[in-house]
């Protein structure tokens, strides 16, 4: 798809994965619409850097589980635009059981139903009234950001990262993916990246990351097949390609997660077996 003059709306762009496939937009010319809501420091060097750069943008504060302040971005973006041709559905609030701890204590008392309506209702908020505007525009493309505990749940030797209803939220995702390719096609494609454990984002460089021990920092490194986890950055490749390049594809999920969701199932030598050949 060609993205110059195009236009993208994508949620969390001020914090690292959103921010680097923001960036990639906008080198490609792309105008970007960058909802905002929380991390008020991040999203003011968000702005500066997009404003220094000279990249066309409109950051906007809305809560994205609102129904109401979802159809007023739709309407704000059809007033300035006029069109919306990507949506990146870059959002979600996955509380990190080695940070957070069980939901049984006091100060998770919301913490269950943030994780839903953040990781999943909010992506279907903006998909259904963004559709509309989409269909209107013309060729477009939906990319649903999720994780691999959809997969794995809170097991393995990532559980310290993955709670039970982000997991859950992240599982349901998938049928959203599948659900909405066969309702925006030939027009619009839908597909999802999955990640793994990525660099500000369940990886390195979160406080969960640093509060674990350098044995359970390893255990993931091994049951990784790769034995790194991943960067915003390879994460924006993967996004671009889903986005610009990926011409035939739709209802499909993309696994970036380093071999992490295969590792734990390893391939052993085969065995002597009882025949002797004869």
């Amino acid at each position: 798809m060609k993205l110059e003059t195009r236009t993208a709306l994508v949620p969390g762009a001020s914090r690292p994965i959103g921010r680097a496939i923001a960036r990639r937009l906008a080198a490609e010319k792309v105008n970007l619409i960058l909802p905002t809501y929380d991390w008020p420091e991040s999203v003011l060097e968000m702005e500066e850097e997009f404003s220094e750069a000279g990249i066309a943008f409109l950051s906007l504060p809305v809560d994205l589980r609102s129904q109401t302040e979802v159809k007023k971005l739709a309407e704000s973006v059809n007033d300035r635009f006029g069109a919306l041709h990507i949506l990146v559905n870059n959002i979600e609030r996955g509380g990190m059981p080695v940070v957070h701890g069980s939901y049984d204590l006091p100060h998770n008392r919301e913490q269950w139903d943030l994780e839903l309506s953040t990781t999943l209702k909010a992506k279907w908020l903006l998909f259904h009234h963004f559709f509309p505007l989409m269909k209107k525009s013309g060729e477009g493309c939906v990319l649903n950001i999720s994780s691999i505990s959809g997969i794995c749940g809170r097991s393995g030797a990532a559980a310290p990262f993955f709670n039970d209803a982000y997991a859950a939220a992240n599982r349901a995702v998938s049928s959203f993916t599948e659900t909405w390719a066969r309702e925006a096609a030939p027009l619009i494609r839908v597909n999802e990246l999955m990640l793994g454990l990525i660099q500000h984002r369940h990886g390195e460089k979160t406080r969960g990351w640093q509060n674990m021990s350098e044995g359970e920092k390893n255990a993931i490194r091994e049951q990784c097949l790769l034995q790194r986890t991943g960067t915003p950055e390879e994460v924006a490749d993967s996004a671009m390609f889903l986005i610009r390049d990926a011409h035939y594809m739709t209802g499909t999920v993309l696994r970036l997660d380093g071999g992490l969701s295969l590792g734990s199932q390893r391939v052993p030598p085969f065995p002597g077996g009882i025949l002797n050949g004869a």
